[in-house]
């Protein structure tokens, strides 16, 4: 990517910031007596620090992106599963085997985490009903009941999409957000030898890049964080009503086939 590319990407991944550090008094004092100001900042920095912006500004917008995602498709999951379980219920209590598994099957459905297991679970034992095959009880009741524990593993799979990079962007901003620091921190140091003096002037670019750099690193992390907690605890409540669910199913299955 051209250096121009990249400088204009660090604008506008430092645009977040300047706002905040523009609206404080000091920060707006300097700025208005010729001192530094964020465009400035992200106009002086450096090769590295350019590229831990644009790093930093990739991960924010991919770990907002997908809590977008997931909190859509989470709440669309709650939704569909809570207009869904009555219905399917009193197909079973009714003993509409056939109806029981088209309604698990609509697209009406396809978010439901609970849809997604009950009909693996209605499928395996009418498939073994059609199938002609003399197995006992037991065996039966076995394979119906391995058949929801792969639909409730691969359904809980699904629905962890994301969230682990979430965690791995929540944990590492802080540090790509140092080595831009670190990166800014060297700058002043260059400023002052070749400057030939250690006044404010010399290192200021240094240190502010340095200060920016350490900035979008948090500002990355902290909603990553916060999306990751908040997701993670849907998450649980998800698999809890799985295992409910699969435990129901295999306890209708039972009574059944008595």
């Amino acid at each position: 990517m051209e250096v121009s590319k990249m400088r204009r990407i660090a604008q506008i991944a430092c645009a977040g910031l300047g706002m905040v550090a523009l609206s404080t008094p000091a920060f707006a004092q300097g700025a208005g007596a010729g001192g530094l100001n964020i465009i400035d900042i992200a106009q002086n920095m450096s090769g590295i620090a350019i590229a831990v912006a644009v790093v930093l500004f990739v991960m924010s917008f991919w770990s907002v992106g997908v809590a977008i995602e997931r909190i859509y498709t989470y709440n669309q999951a709650r939704k569909q599963s809570k207009l869904y379980a009555p219905q399917v219920a009193k197909h079973l209590k009714d003993g509409r085997l056939k109806e029981a598994i088209a309604l698990s099957a609509s697209k009406d459905y396809r978010y439901s985490h609970l849809a997604k297991v009950v009909l693996a679970g209605l499928q395996e034992y009418q498939f073994q009903q059609e199938s002609g095959a003399n197995l006992s009880r037991e065996d039966l009741l076995d394979t119906v009941r391995r058949s929801i524990q792969r639909a409730t593993a691969l359904t809980s799979n699904d629905l962890k999409k994301g969230i682990s990079g979430l965690a791995t962007i929540g944990a590492t901003a802080p540090f790509v957000g140092l080595l831009g620091t670190v990166v800014g921190v060297i700058n002043a140091f260059v400023g002052i030898a070749s400057s030939g003096s250690g006044g404010i002037g010399a290192v200021s670019a240094g240190i502010a890049e340095a200060l920016v750099e350490t900035a979008l690193g948090l500002f990355v992390a902290i909603p990553a964080v916060w999306f990751y907690n908040y997701l993670s605890g849907k998450l649980e409540f998800f698999n809890v009503e799985m295992d409910n669910s699969s435990s129901e199913m295999v306890d209708y299955f039972i009574k059944k086939t008595a």
